[in-house]
């Protein structure tokens, strides 16, 4: 099979990541990486021994496939551009900062039949897929997501940042539509929104609590899923899950009523496992677990808890 003809536009730090997994996989052959900054560009394609760009827009004719891990700002113009030449396009969430600019970009990776993949990562760790294989009916979902404050990513809110892995994830497992959003948020380092907690309120009556911040002292990505008989606990960080259910239909008298099954899933590569993906998909094989449509969806999300925060510090 001919290796699919690859280049990363974008070369900061997760572009460099991008770089190194196209570079490894057997069936892309990585032809060229771009950045505004030259020096930047040459740095990392010296390390591959591909060519080096600063505009994106010498890769149309040139390759099929790109991963594009520019500021969120720009994603619409670029991705735009690529999606109408025919090009495969491999995107960091979020997929805009706005959302007519998501749903534009998922109409035409349908209309011009090339694939559209959305890098929302958690979807490939191991423990997030045990989670969606097993949930059926929750009732409750509480998610924390919290990181080290670093002066990257600040073109967005910690809404667009972090919260927006939670919300894909929880969108994935409940298929009612949203009722009603609260939320708050706080700036503190930065001169957009640091810290945020929502409460999603679904049409089916399971509620979701989301909490992210960019300024804490430790990482942690926690996720619990309540549903009537039991519970799932995940740490998605040391990608750990602990399943907590009645031994029997009778009341629940203390900890020796409840089975607890834990699981450890070692080591992966979530980055390498979506690369692998999104060649598959351009091979004409399964279509994206995150397409520019969920994508938007949760974009669309994320942008009403913004909004929600925006009024309350505006009143």
């Amino acid at each position: 099979m001919t290796a699919i003809r690859t280049a990363v536009i974008g070369v900061g730090v997760q572009g460099e990541r991008h770089a190194q997994k196209l570079a490894t996989c057997e069936a892309s052959t990585l032809v060229s990486v771009v950045d505004a900054e030259a020096d930047r560009a040459a740095s990392v394609a010296a390390q591959f021994g591909v060519q080096a760009l600063t505009d994106y827009r010498d890769l149309i004719g040139q390759v099929d496939a790109v991963a594009v891990a520019t500021p969120t700002t720009t994603h619409f113009e670029i991705t735009k551009a690529l999606l109408e030449n025919g090009i495969h396009v491999l995107l960091e969430k979020p997929i805009s900062v706005v959302v007519d600019e998501g749903k534009e970009l998922a109409r035409l990776a349908e209309k011009n039949s090339v694939v559209l993949q959305i890098g929302h990562l958690e979807r490939y760790n191991p423990v997030v897929a045990a989670i969606a294989e097993s949930v059926q009916a929750p009732v409750f979902i509480e998610s924390t997501r919290i990181a080290p404050y670093r002066p990257r990513s600040l073109d967005v809110s910690v809404i667009l940042d972090l919260m927006i892995h939670d919300i894909d994830l929880i969108l994935s497992f409940i298929g009612a539509p949203i009722e009603h959003v609260d939320a708050i948020g706080r700036s503190v380092f930065s001169n957009s929104i640091d810290i945020a907690n929502a409460r999603i309120r679904f049409s089916d009556g399971c509620v979701a609590t989301v909490t992210s911040s960019r300024i804490s002292m430790k990482t942690e990505r926690m996720l619990r899923v309540f549903e009537a008989d039991s519970y799932l606990s995940a740490d998605l960080q040391h990608k750990t899950l602990a399943r907590f259910t009645r031994k029997s239909r009778g009341p629940v008298a203390g900890p020796e009523d409840v089975a607890i099954e834990n699981q450890a899933f070692g080591d992966s590569d979530a980055m390498l496992a979506q690369t692998e993906a999104f060649l598959v998909s351009v091979s004409g094989g399964a279509q994206p677990l995150v397409s520019g449509r969920s994508a938007t969806e949760a974009l669309e999300t994320a942008i009403a808890i913004v909004d929600t925060v925006n009024r309350q510090d505006a009143g």
